[in-house]
């Protein structure tokens, strides 16, 4: 199955909301990133956040666009610097996960399911964008499948 990495839409400045939630920008274009995927048939079994208020906001719309079977969940374990290893360890990739979470943490774990190693970037995100992630079982690795990011160039 598939695991979606999402860093969360643009968030506002600390000044205007200490919790940094959504920007008009961010809610925007997280909603068009939903939208297309909904038309591609991207389907989601469960949508897991971080729990600050902007990777909260960011699954919630993409929840409302995919409607995952399993709902939206808090987690630990995908705030910034939190230990990419531990965490990949409890990936079951056997379900169509949607992770949302902030930098560093969501390039260091793409490099570590890829490489083995946190400090090879293999990938840059943006905010809001959808990597998909594949797990081929017969070489045990990752790679991305696909990418869906709102600005290209």
């Amino acid at each position: 199955m598939a695991l979606f990495l999402v860093q969360h839409g643009k968030s506002l400045s600390k000044d205007l909301d200490p919790e940094q939630g959504l920007s008009k920008e961010g809610i925007s274009e997280v909603e068009q990133i939903a939208k297309v995927a909904k038309g591609y048939g991207v389907h989601i079994s469960r949508i897991i956040h971080s729990g600050k208020k902007r990777a909260r906001q960011t699954a919630d719309i993409f929840a409302s666009s995919l409607k995952p079977g399993d709902g939206v969940q808090e987690s630990s374990g995908l705030k910034p610097l939190d230990d990419v290893s531990a965490f990949a360890g409890k990936i079951n990739s056997e379900d169509n996960v949607m992770l949302v979470g902030h930098l560093p943490f969501m390039e260091r774990l793409t490099s570590y399911l890829i490489t083995g190693s946190t400090d090879k970037p293999v990938f840059k995100f943006q905010n809001g964008g959808i990597v998909c992630m594949d797990k081929d079982p017969d070489k045990n690795s990752w790679v991305i499948r696909w990418t869906l990011m709102p600005k290209i160039g």
